[in-house]
């Protein structure tokens, strides 16, 4: 792995992200990134103020195996499962990466110097099952400064609500649509108030929302292809930009009603929007495309470490980009939709190929691990 901070030669346009409040945070964890001390250069240096996980990063990690035999080795003596083993894997990873970034997380007093970690993709369609894991894994990182990460599946919205309102921050992942984001938000709000009905200080309690990105243009763009025509091909790349757009204009309505203003008074904290899949899939469009156009104040983008390298370069920040859009992005969507492109239909799609990618990796996985505890004498 090269480090990305040997490719940052100059911060500026990570410097002019953070003028703007965009907070950056790094999609991507591996115990060598931790132990090399690359995460900590990138926080002191890079302009990295977070860390996101998923699945499929563990399973491109610790796949690897590298530098993970000492701890194989101590879970295959004492005869732990494979589910066990991948837990105390990652979450040692998670923790060693929380006490990178705590002092990030004390000078923003919470806001920033998070490292989130998510829930077993097997448990997306089961509301209880997500909240014990929640809990479970809260207790196990140990860190003020972790995030657990809940699906937005509609089984996980109630699950959102009742682990923000124990007091633990949550990140909420794979959001694709703006129907769903709204579902999100209100089941933010509705944690909040059952956590102050707790007695709970909600000035501790943090979120962010992770809304999807680049996959809706890759769905879409796909069916414009299809269509061929002028005006079609005239639409792609342009979709996902209006769909993250319109999702920031519902969190500045929702951020500025009368039921968030009654927590605000309880000093309660706003569910950032956290714009995730930024890096660009197709090489047609510009490599920091989805950093350049989604600028906003209040906003977290969580990069790949190529798009944090890119956006280092030669990013262009030049204020603003989302707010003052919204009738366009309105129309563009409007556009792919008189073009018979079911909305609807694109963002389900997402979410159950999303769910079902990160259930893969993590099966995969669990087959690594399982080796490898086999292999030293173990049955896993």
């Amino acid at each position: 792995m090269s480090t990305v901070t040997e490719a940052i030669s100059t911060p500026g346009a990570l410097k002019r992200l953070a003028d703007e409040g965009v907070s950056v945070w790094l999609d991507d964890l591996s115990r060598k990134r931790i132990t090399s001390g690359d995460l900590a250069a990138l926080v002191t240096d890079g302009g990295v103020v977070g860390v996101t996980t998923n699945p499929s990063i563990f399973q491109a990690a610790i796949g690897s195996g590298e530098g993970y035999e000492e701890q194989l080795t101590d879970l295959a003596e004492r005869g732990v499962t494979v589910d066990e083993a991948v837990r105390m894997m990652t979450t040692a990873d998670v923790r060693d990466a929380a006490d990178v970034l705590r002092g990030v997380y004390d000078a923003t007093e919470g806001r920033d110097g998070r490292v989130s970690i998510e829930v077993d993709p097997r448990l997306a369609h089961n509301t209880l099952a997500t909240v014990a894991e929640a809990k479970q894994l809260f207790w196990l990182v140990d860190r003020p400064n972790v995030m657990i990460k809940i699906p937005a599946t509609e089984a996980g919205l109630p699950a959102i609500t009742e682990v923000i309102g124990l007091g633990i921050s949550v990140n909420v992942t794979l959001i694709f649509s703006l129907e769903r984001y709204r579902a999100v938000m209100d089941a933010y709000l509705a944690g909040l108030e059952k956590a102050r009905e707790r007695g709970l200080d909600l000035a501790t309690i943090h979120s962010v929302a992770s809304f999807f990105v680049s996959r809706v243009d890759s769905e879409i763009d796909k069916r414009l292809t299809a269509i061929g025509t002028d005006e079609a091909l005239g639409l792609k790349g342009r979709a996902a930009l209006a769909n993250a757009r319109l999702a920031y204009e519902a969190y500045e309505d929702v951020f500025s009603s009368a039921r968030w203003q009654a927590l605000t008074s309880a000093a309660a904290n706003k569910q950032r929007p956290l714009w995730a899949s930024t890096g660009v899939k197709d090489p047609a469009y510009k490599d920091t495309l989805y950093v350049d156009e989604l600028v906003a104040p209040g906003t977290v983008n969580t990069m790949p470490e190529g798009t944090l390298k890119a956006t280092a370069d030669h990013g262009d920040i030049t204020g603003d980009t989302v707010t003052g859009r919204y009738e366009q992005a309105r129309a563009d969507l409007a556009a792919v939709e008189k073009l018979g492109i079911s909305y609807d239909e694109v963002v389900q799609q997402l979410e159950d190929e999303a769910v079902a990618k990160f259930e893969a990796a993590w099966l995969e996985l669990l087959g690594a691990v399982t080796e490898s505890l086999t292999s030293k004498g173990v049955d896993a």
